[in-house]
């Protein structure tokens, strides 16, 4: 459904899986952040999702092309320096989504792992993202100093598996009292019986359908109700 496009970015240029729904009409945006991956099929086919929802959907490739082969290369790769780079690319992709004539009203962000911390990050970064999904986010906040005050007036919602605490992990819970302080709301939201990547139908040891399917309306909710 969807194909790569190029946009410009910080002086530079980056490329990023799109897909528009086939409705015709101008719709919201979404912005969709990898994991420790990369654009992978699994991305990929996110983004075909939210655009069979009705949602403009881009997925930026941070990793401009190369996915890693292995666990411990994108951990290295995404430290506090890249991680700053690439929020800064999350705001301009959203000025990009926002010059296209299919996107009509605000955007919203989600993410994956560390792209769920980036996606949480995203709405202090950019006027127009309203809203952000987060699944099972683990990067530390060290190193990143993310101003919360972007978030006032705007939503957050973060599923969190079992295996990594669930919603009282102490980056979640400081996160939600960021969100909430800075005058947005954030809803969390615990998936019992899960391992870290549950939404991942391409890692058959992790996934959990039932969750899966839970958390994923749970999004659709939030975006329809927070971008229209």
């Amino acid at each position: 459904m969807g194909e790569m496009v190029s946009y410009a970015s910080n002086g530079g240029t980056r490329e990023g899986y799109l897909a528009i729904p086939s409705a015709g009409a101008a719709s919201p945006a979404v912005i969709v952040i990898q994991d420790w991956w990369g654009l992978v099929p699994h991305i990929r086919s996110v983004v075909d999702r939210f655009a069979e929802a009705g949602f403009v959907a881009l997925a930026p490739d941070f990793r401009r092309g190369q996915p890693a082969s292995r666990p411990s290369e994108p951990r290295q790769m995404l430290n506090s320096a890249q991680m700053d780079e690439a929020a800064a690319d999350i705001a301009v992709a959203a000025d990009y989504l926002a010059g296209r004539s299919e996107v009509a009203g605000k955007a919203g962000c989600v993410g994956f792992c560390a792209g769920a911390s980036l996606a949480l990050w995203a709405a202090t970064r950019s006027e127009r993202i309203a809203a952000t999904a987060a699944f099972y986010p683990r990067l530390p906040w060290d190193g990143m100093s993310p101003q919360w005050s972007g978030y006032a007036g705007k939503a957050a919602v973060i599923h969190c598996s079992e295996a990594d605490g669930t919603s009282t992990d102490d980056g979640v819970q400081a996160a939600r009292r960021a969100v909430e302080t800075a005058g947005g709301t954030c809803q969390t939201y615990d998936y019992p019986g899960t391992a870290h990547a549950f939404f991942n139908e391409d890692r058959p040891e992790s996934f959990d359908q039932r969750a899966a399917a839970t958390a994923w309306a749970r999004t659709l909710e939030q975006f329809r109700a927070k971008l229209g």
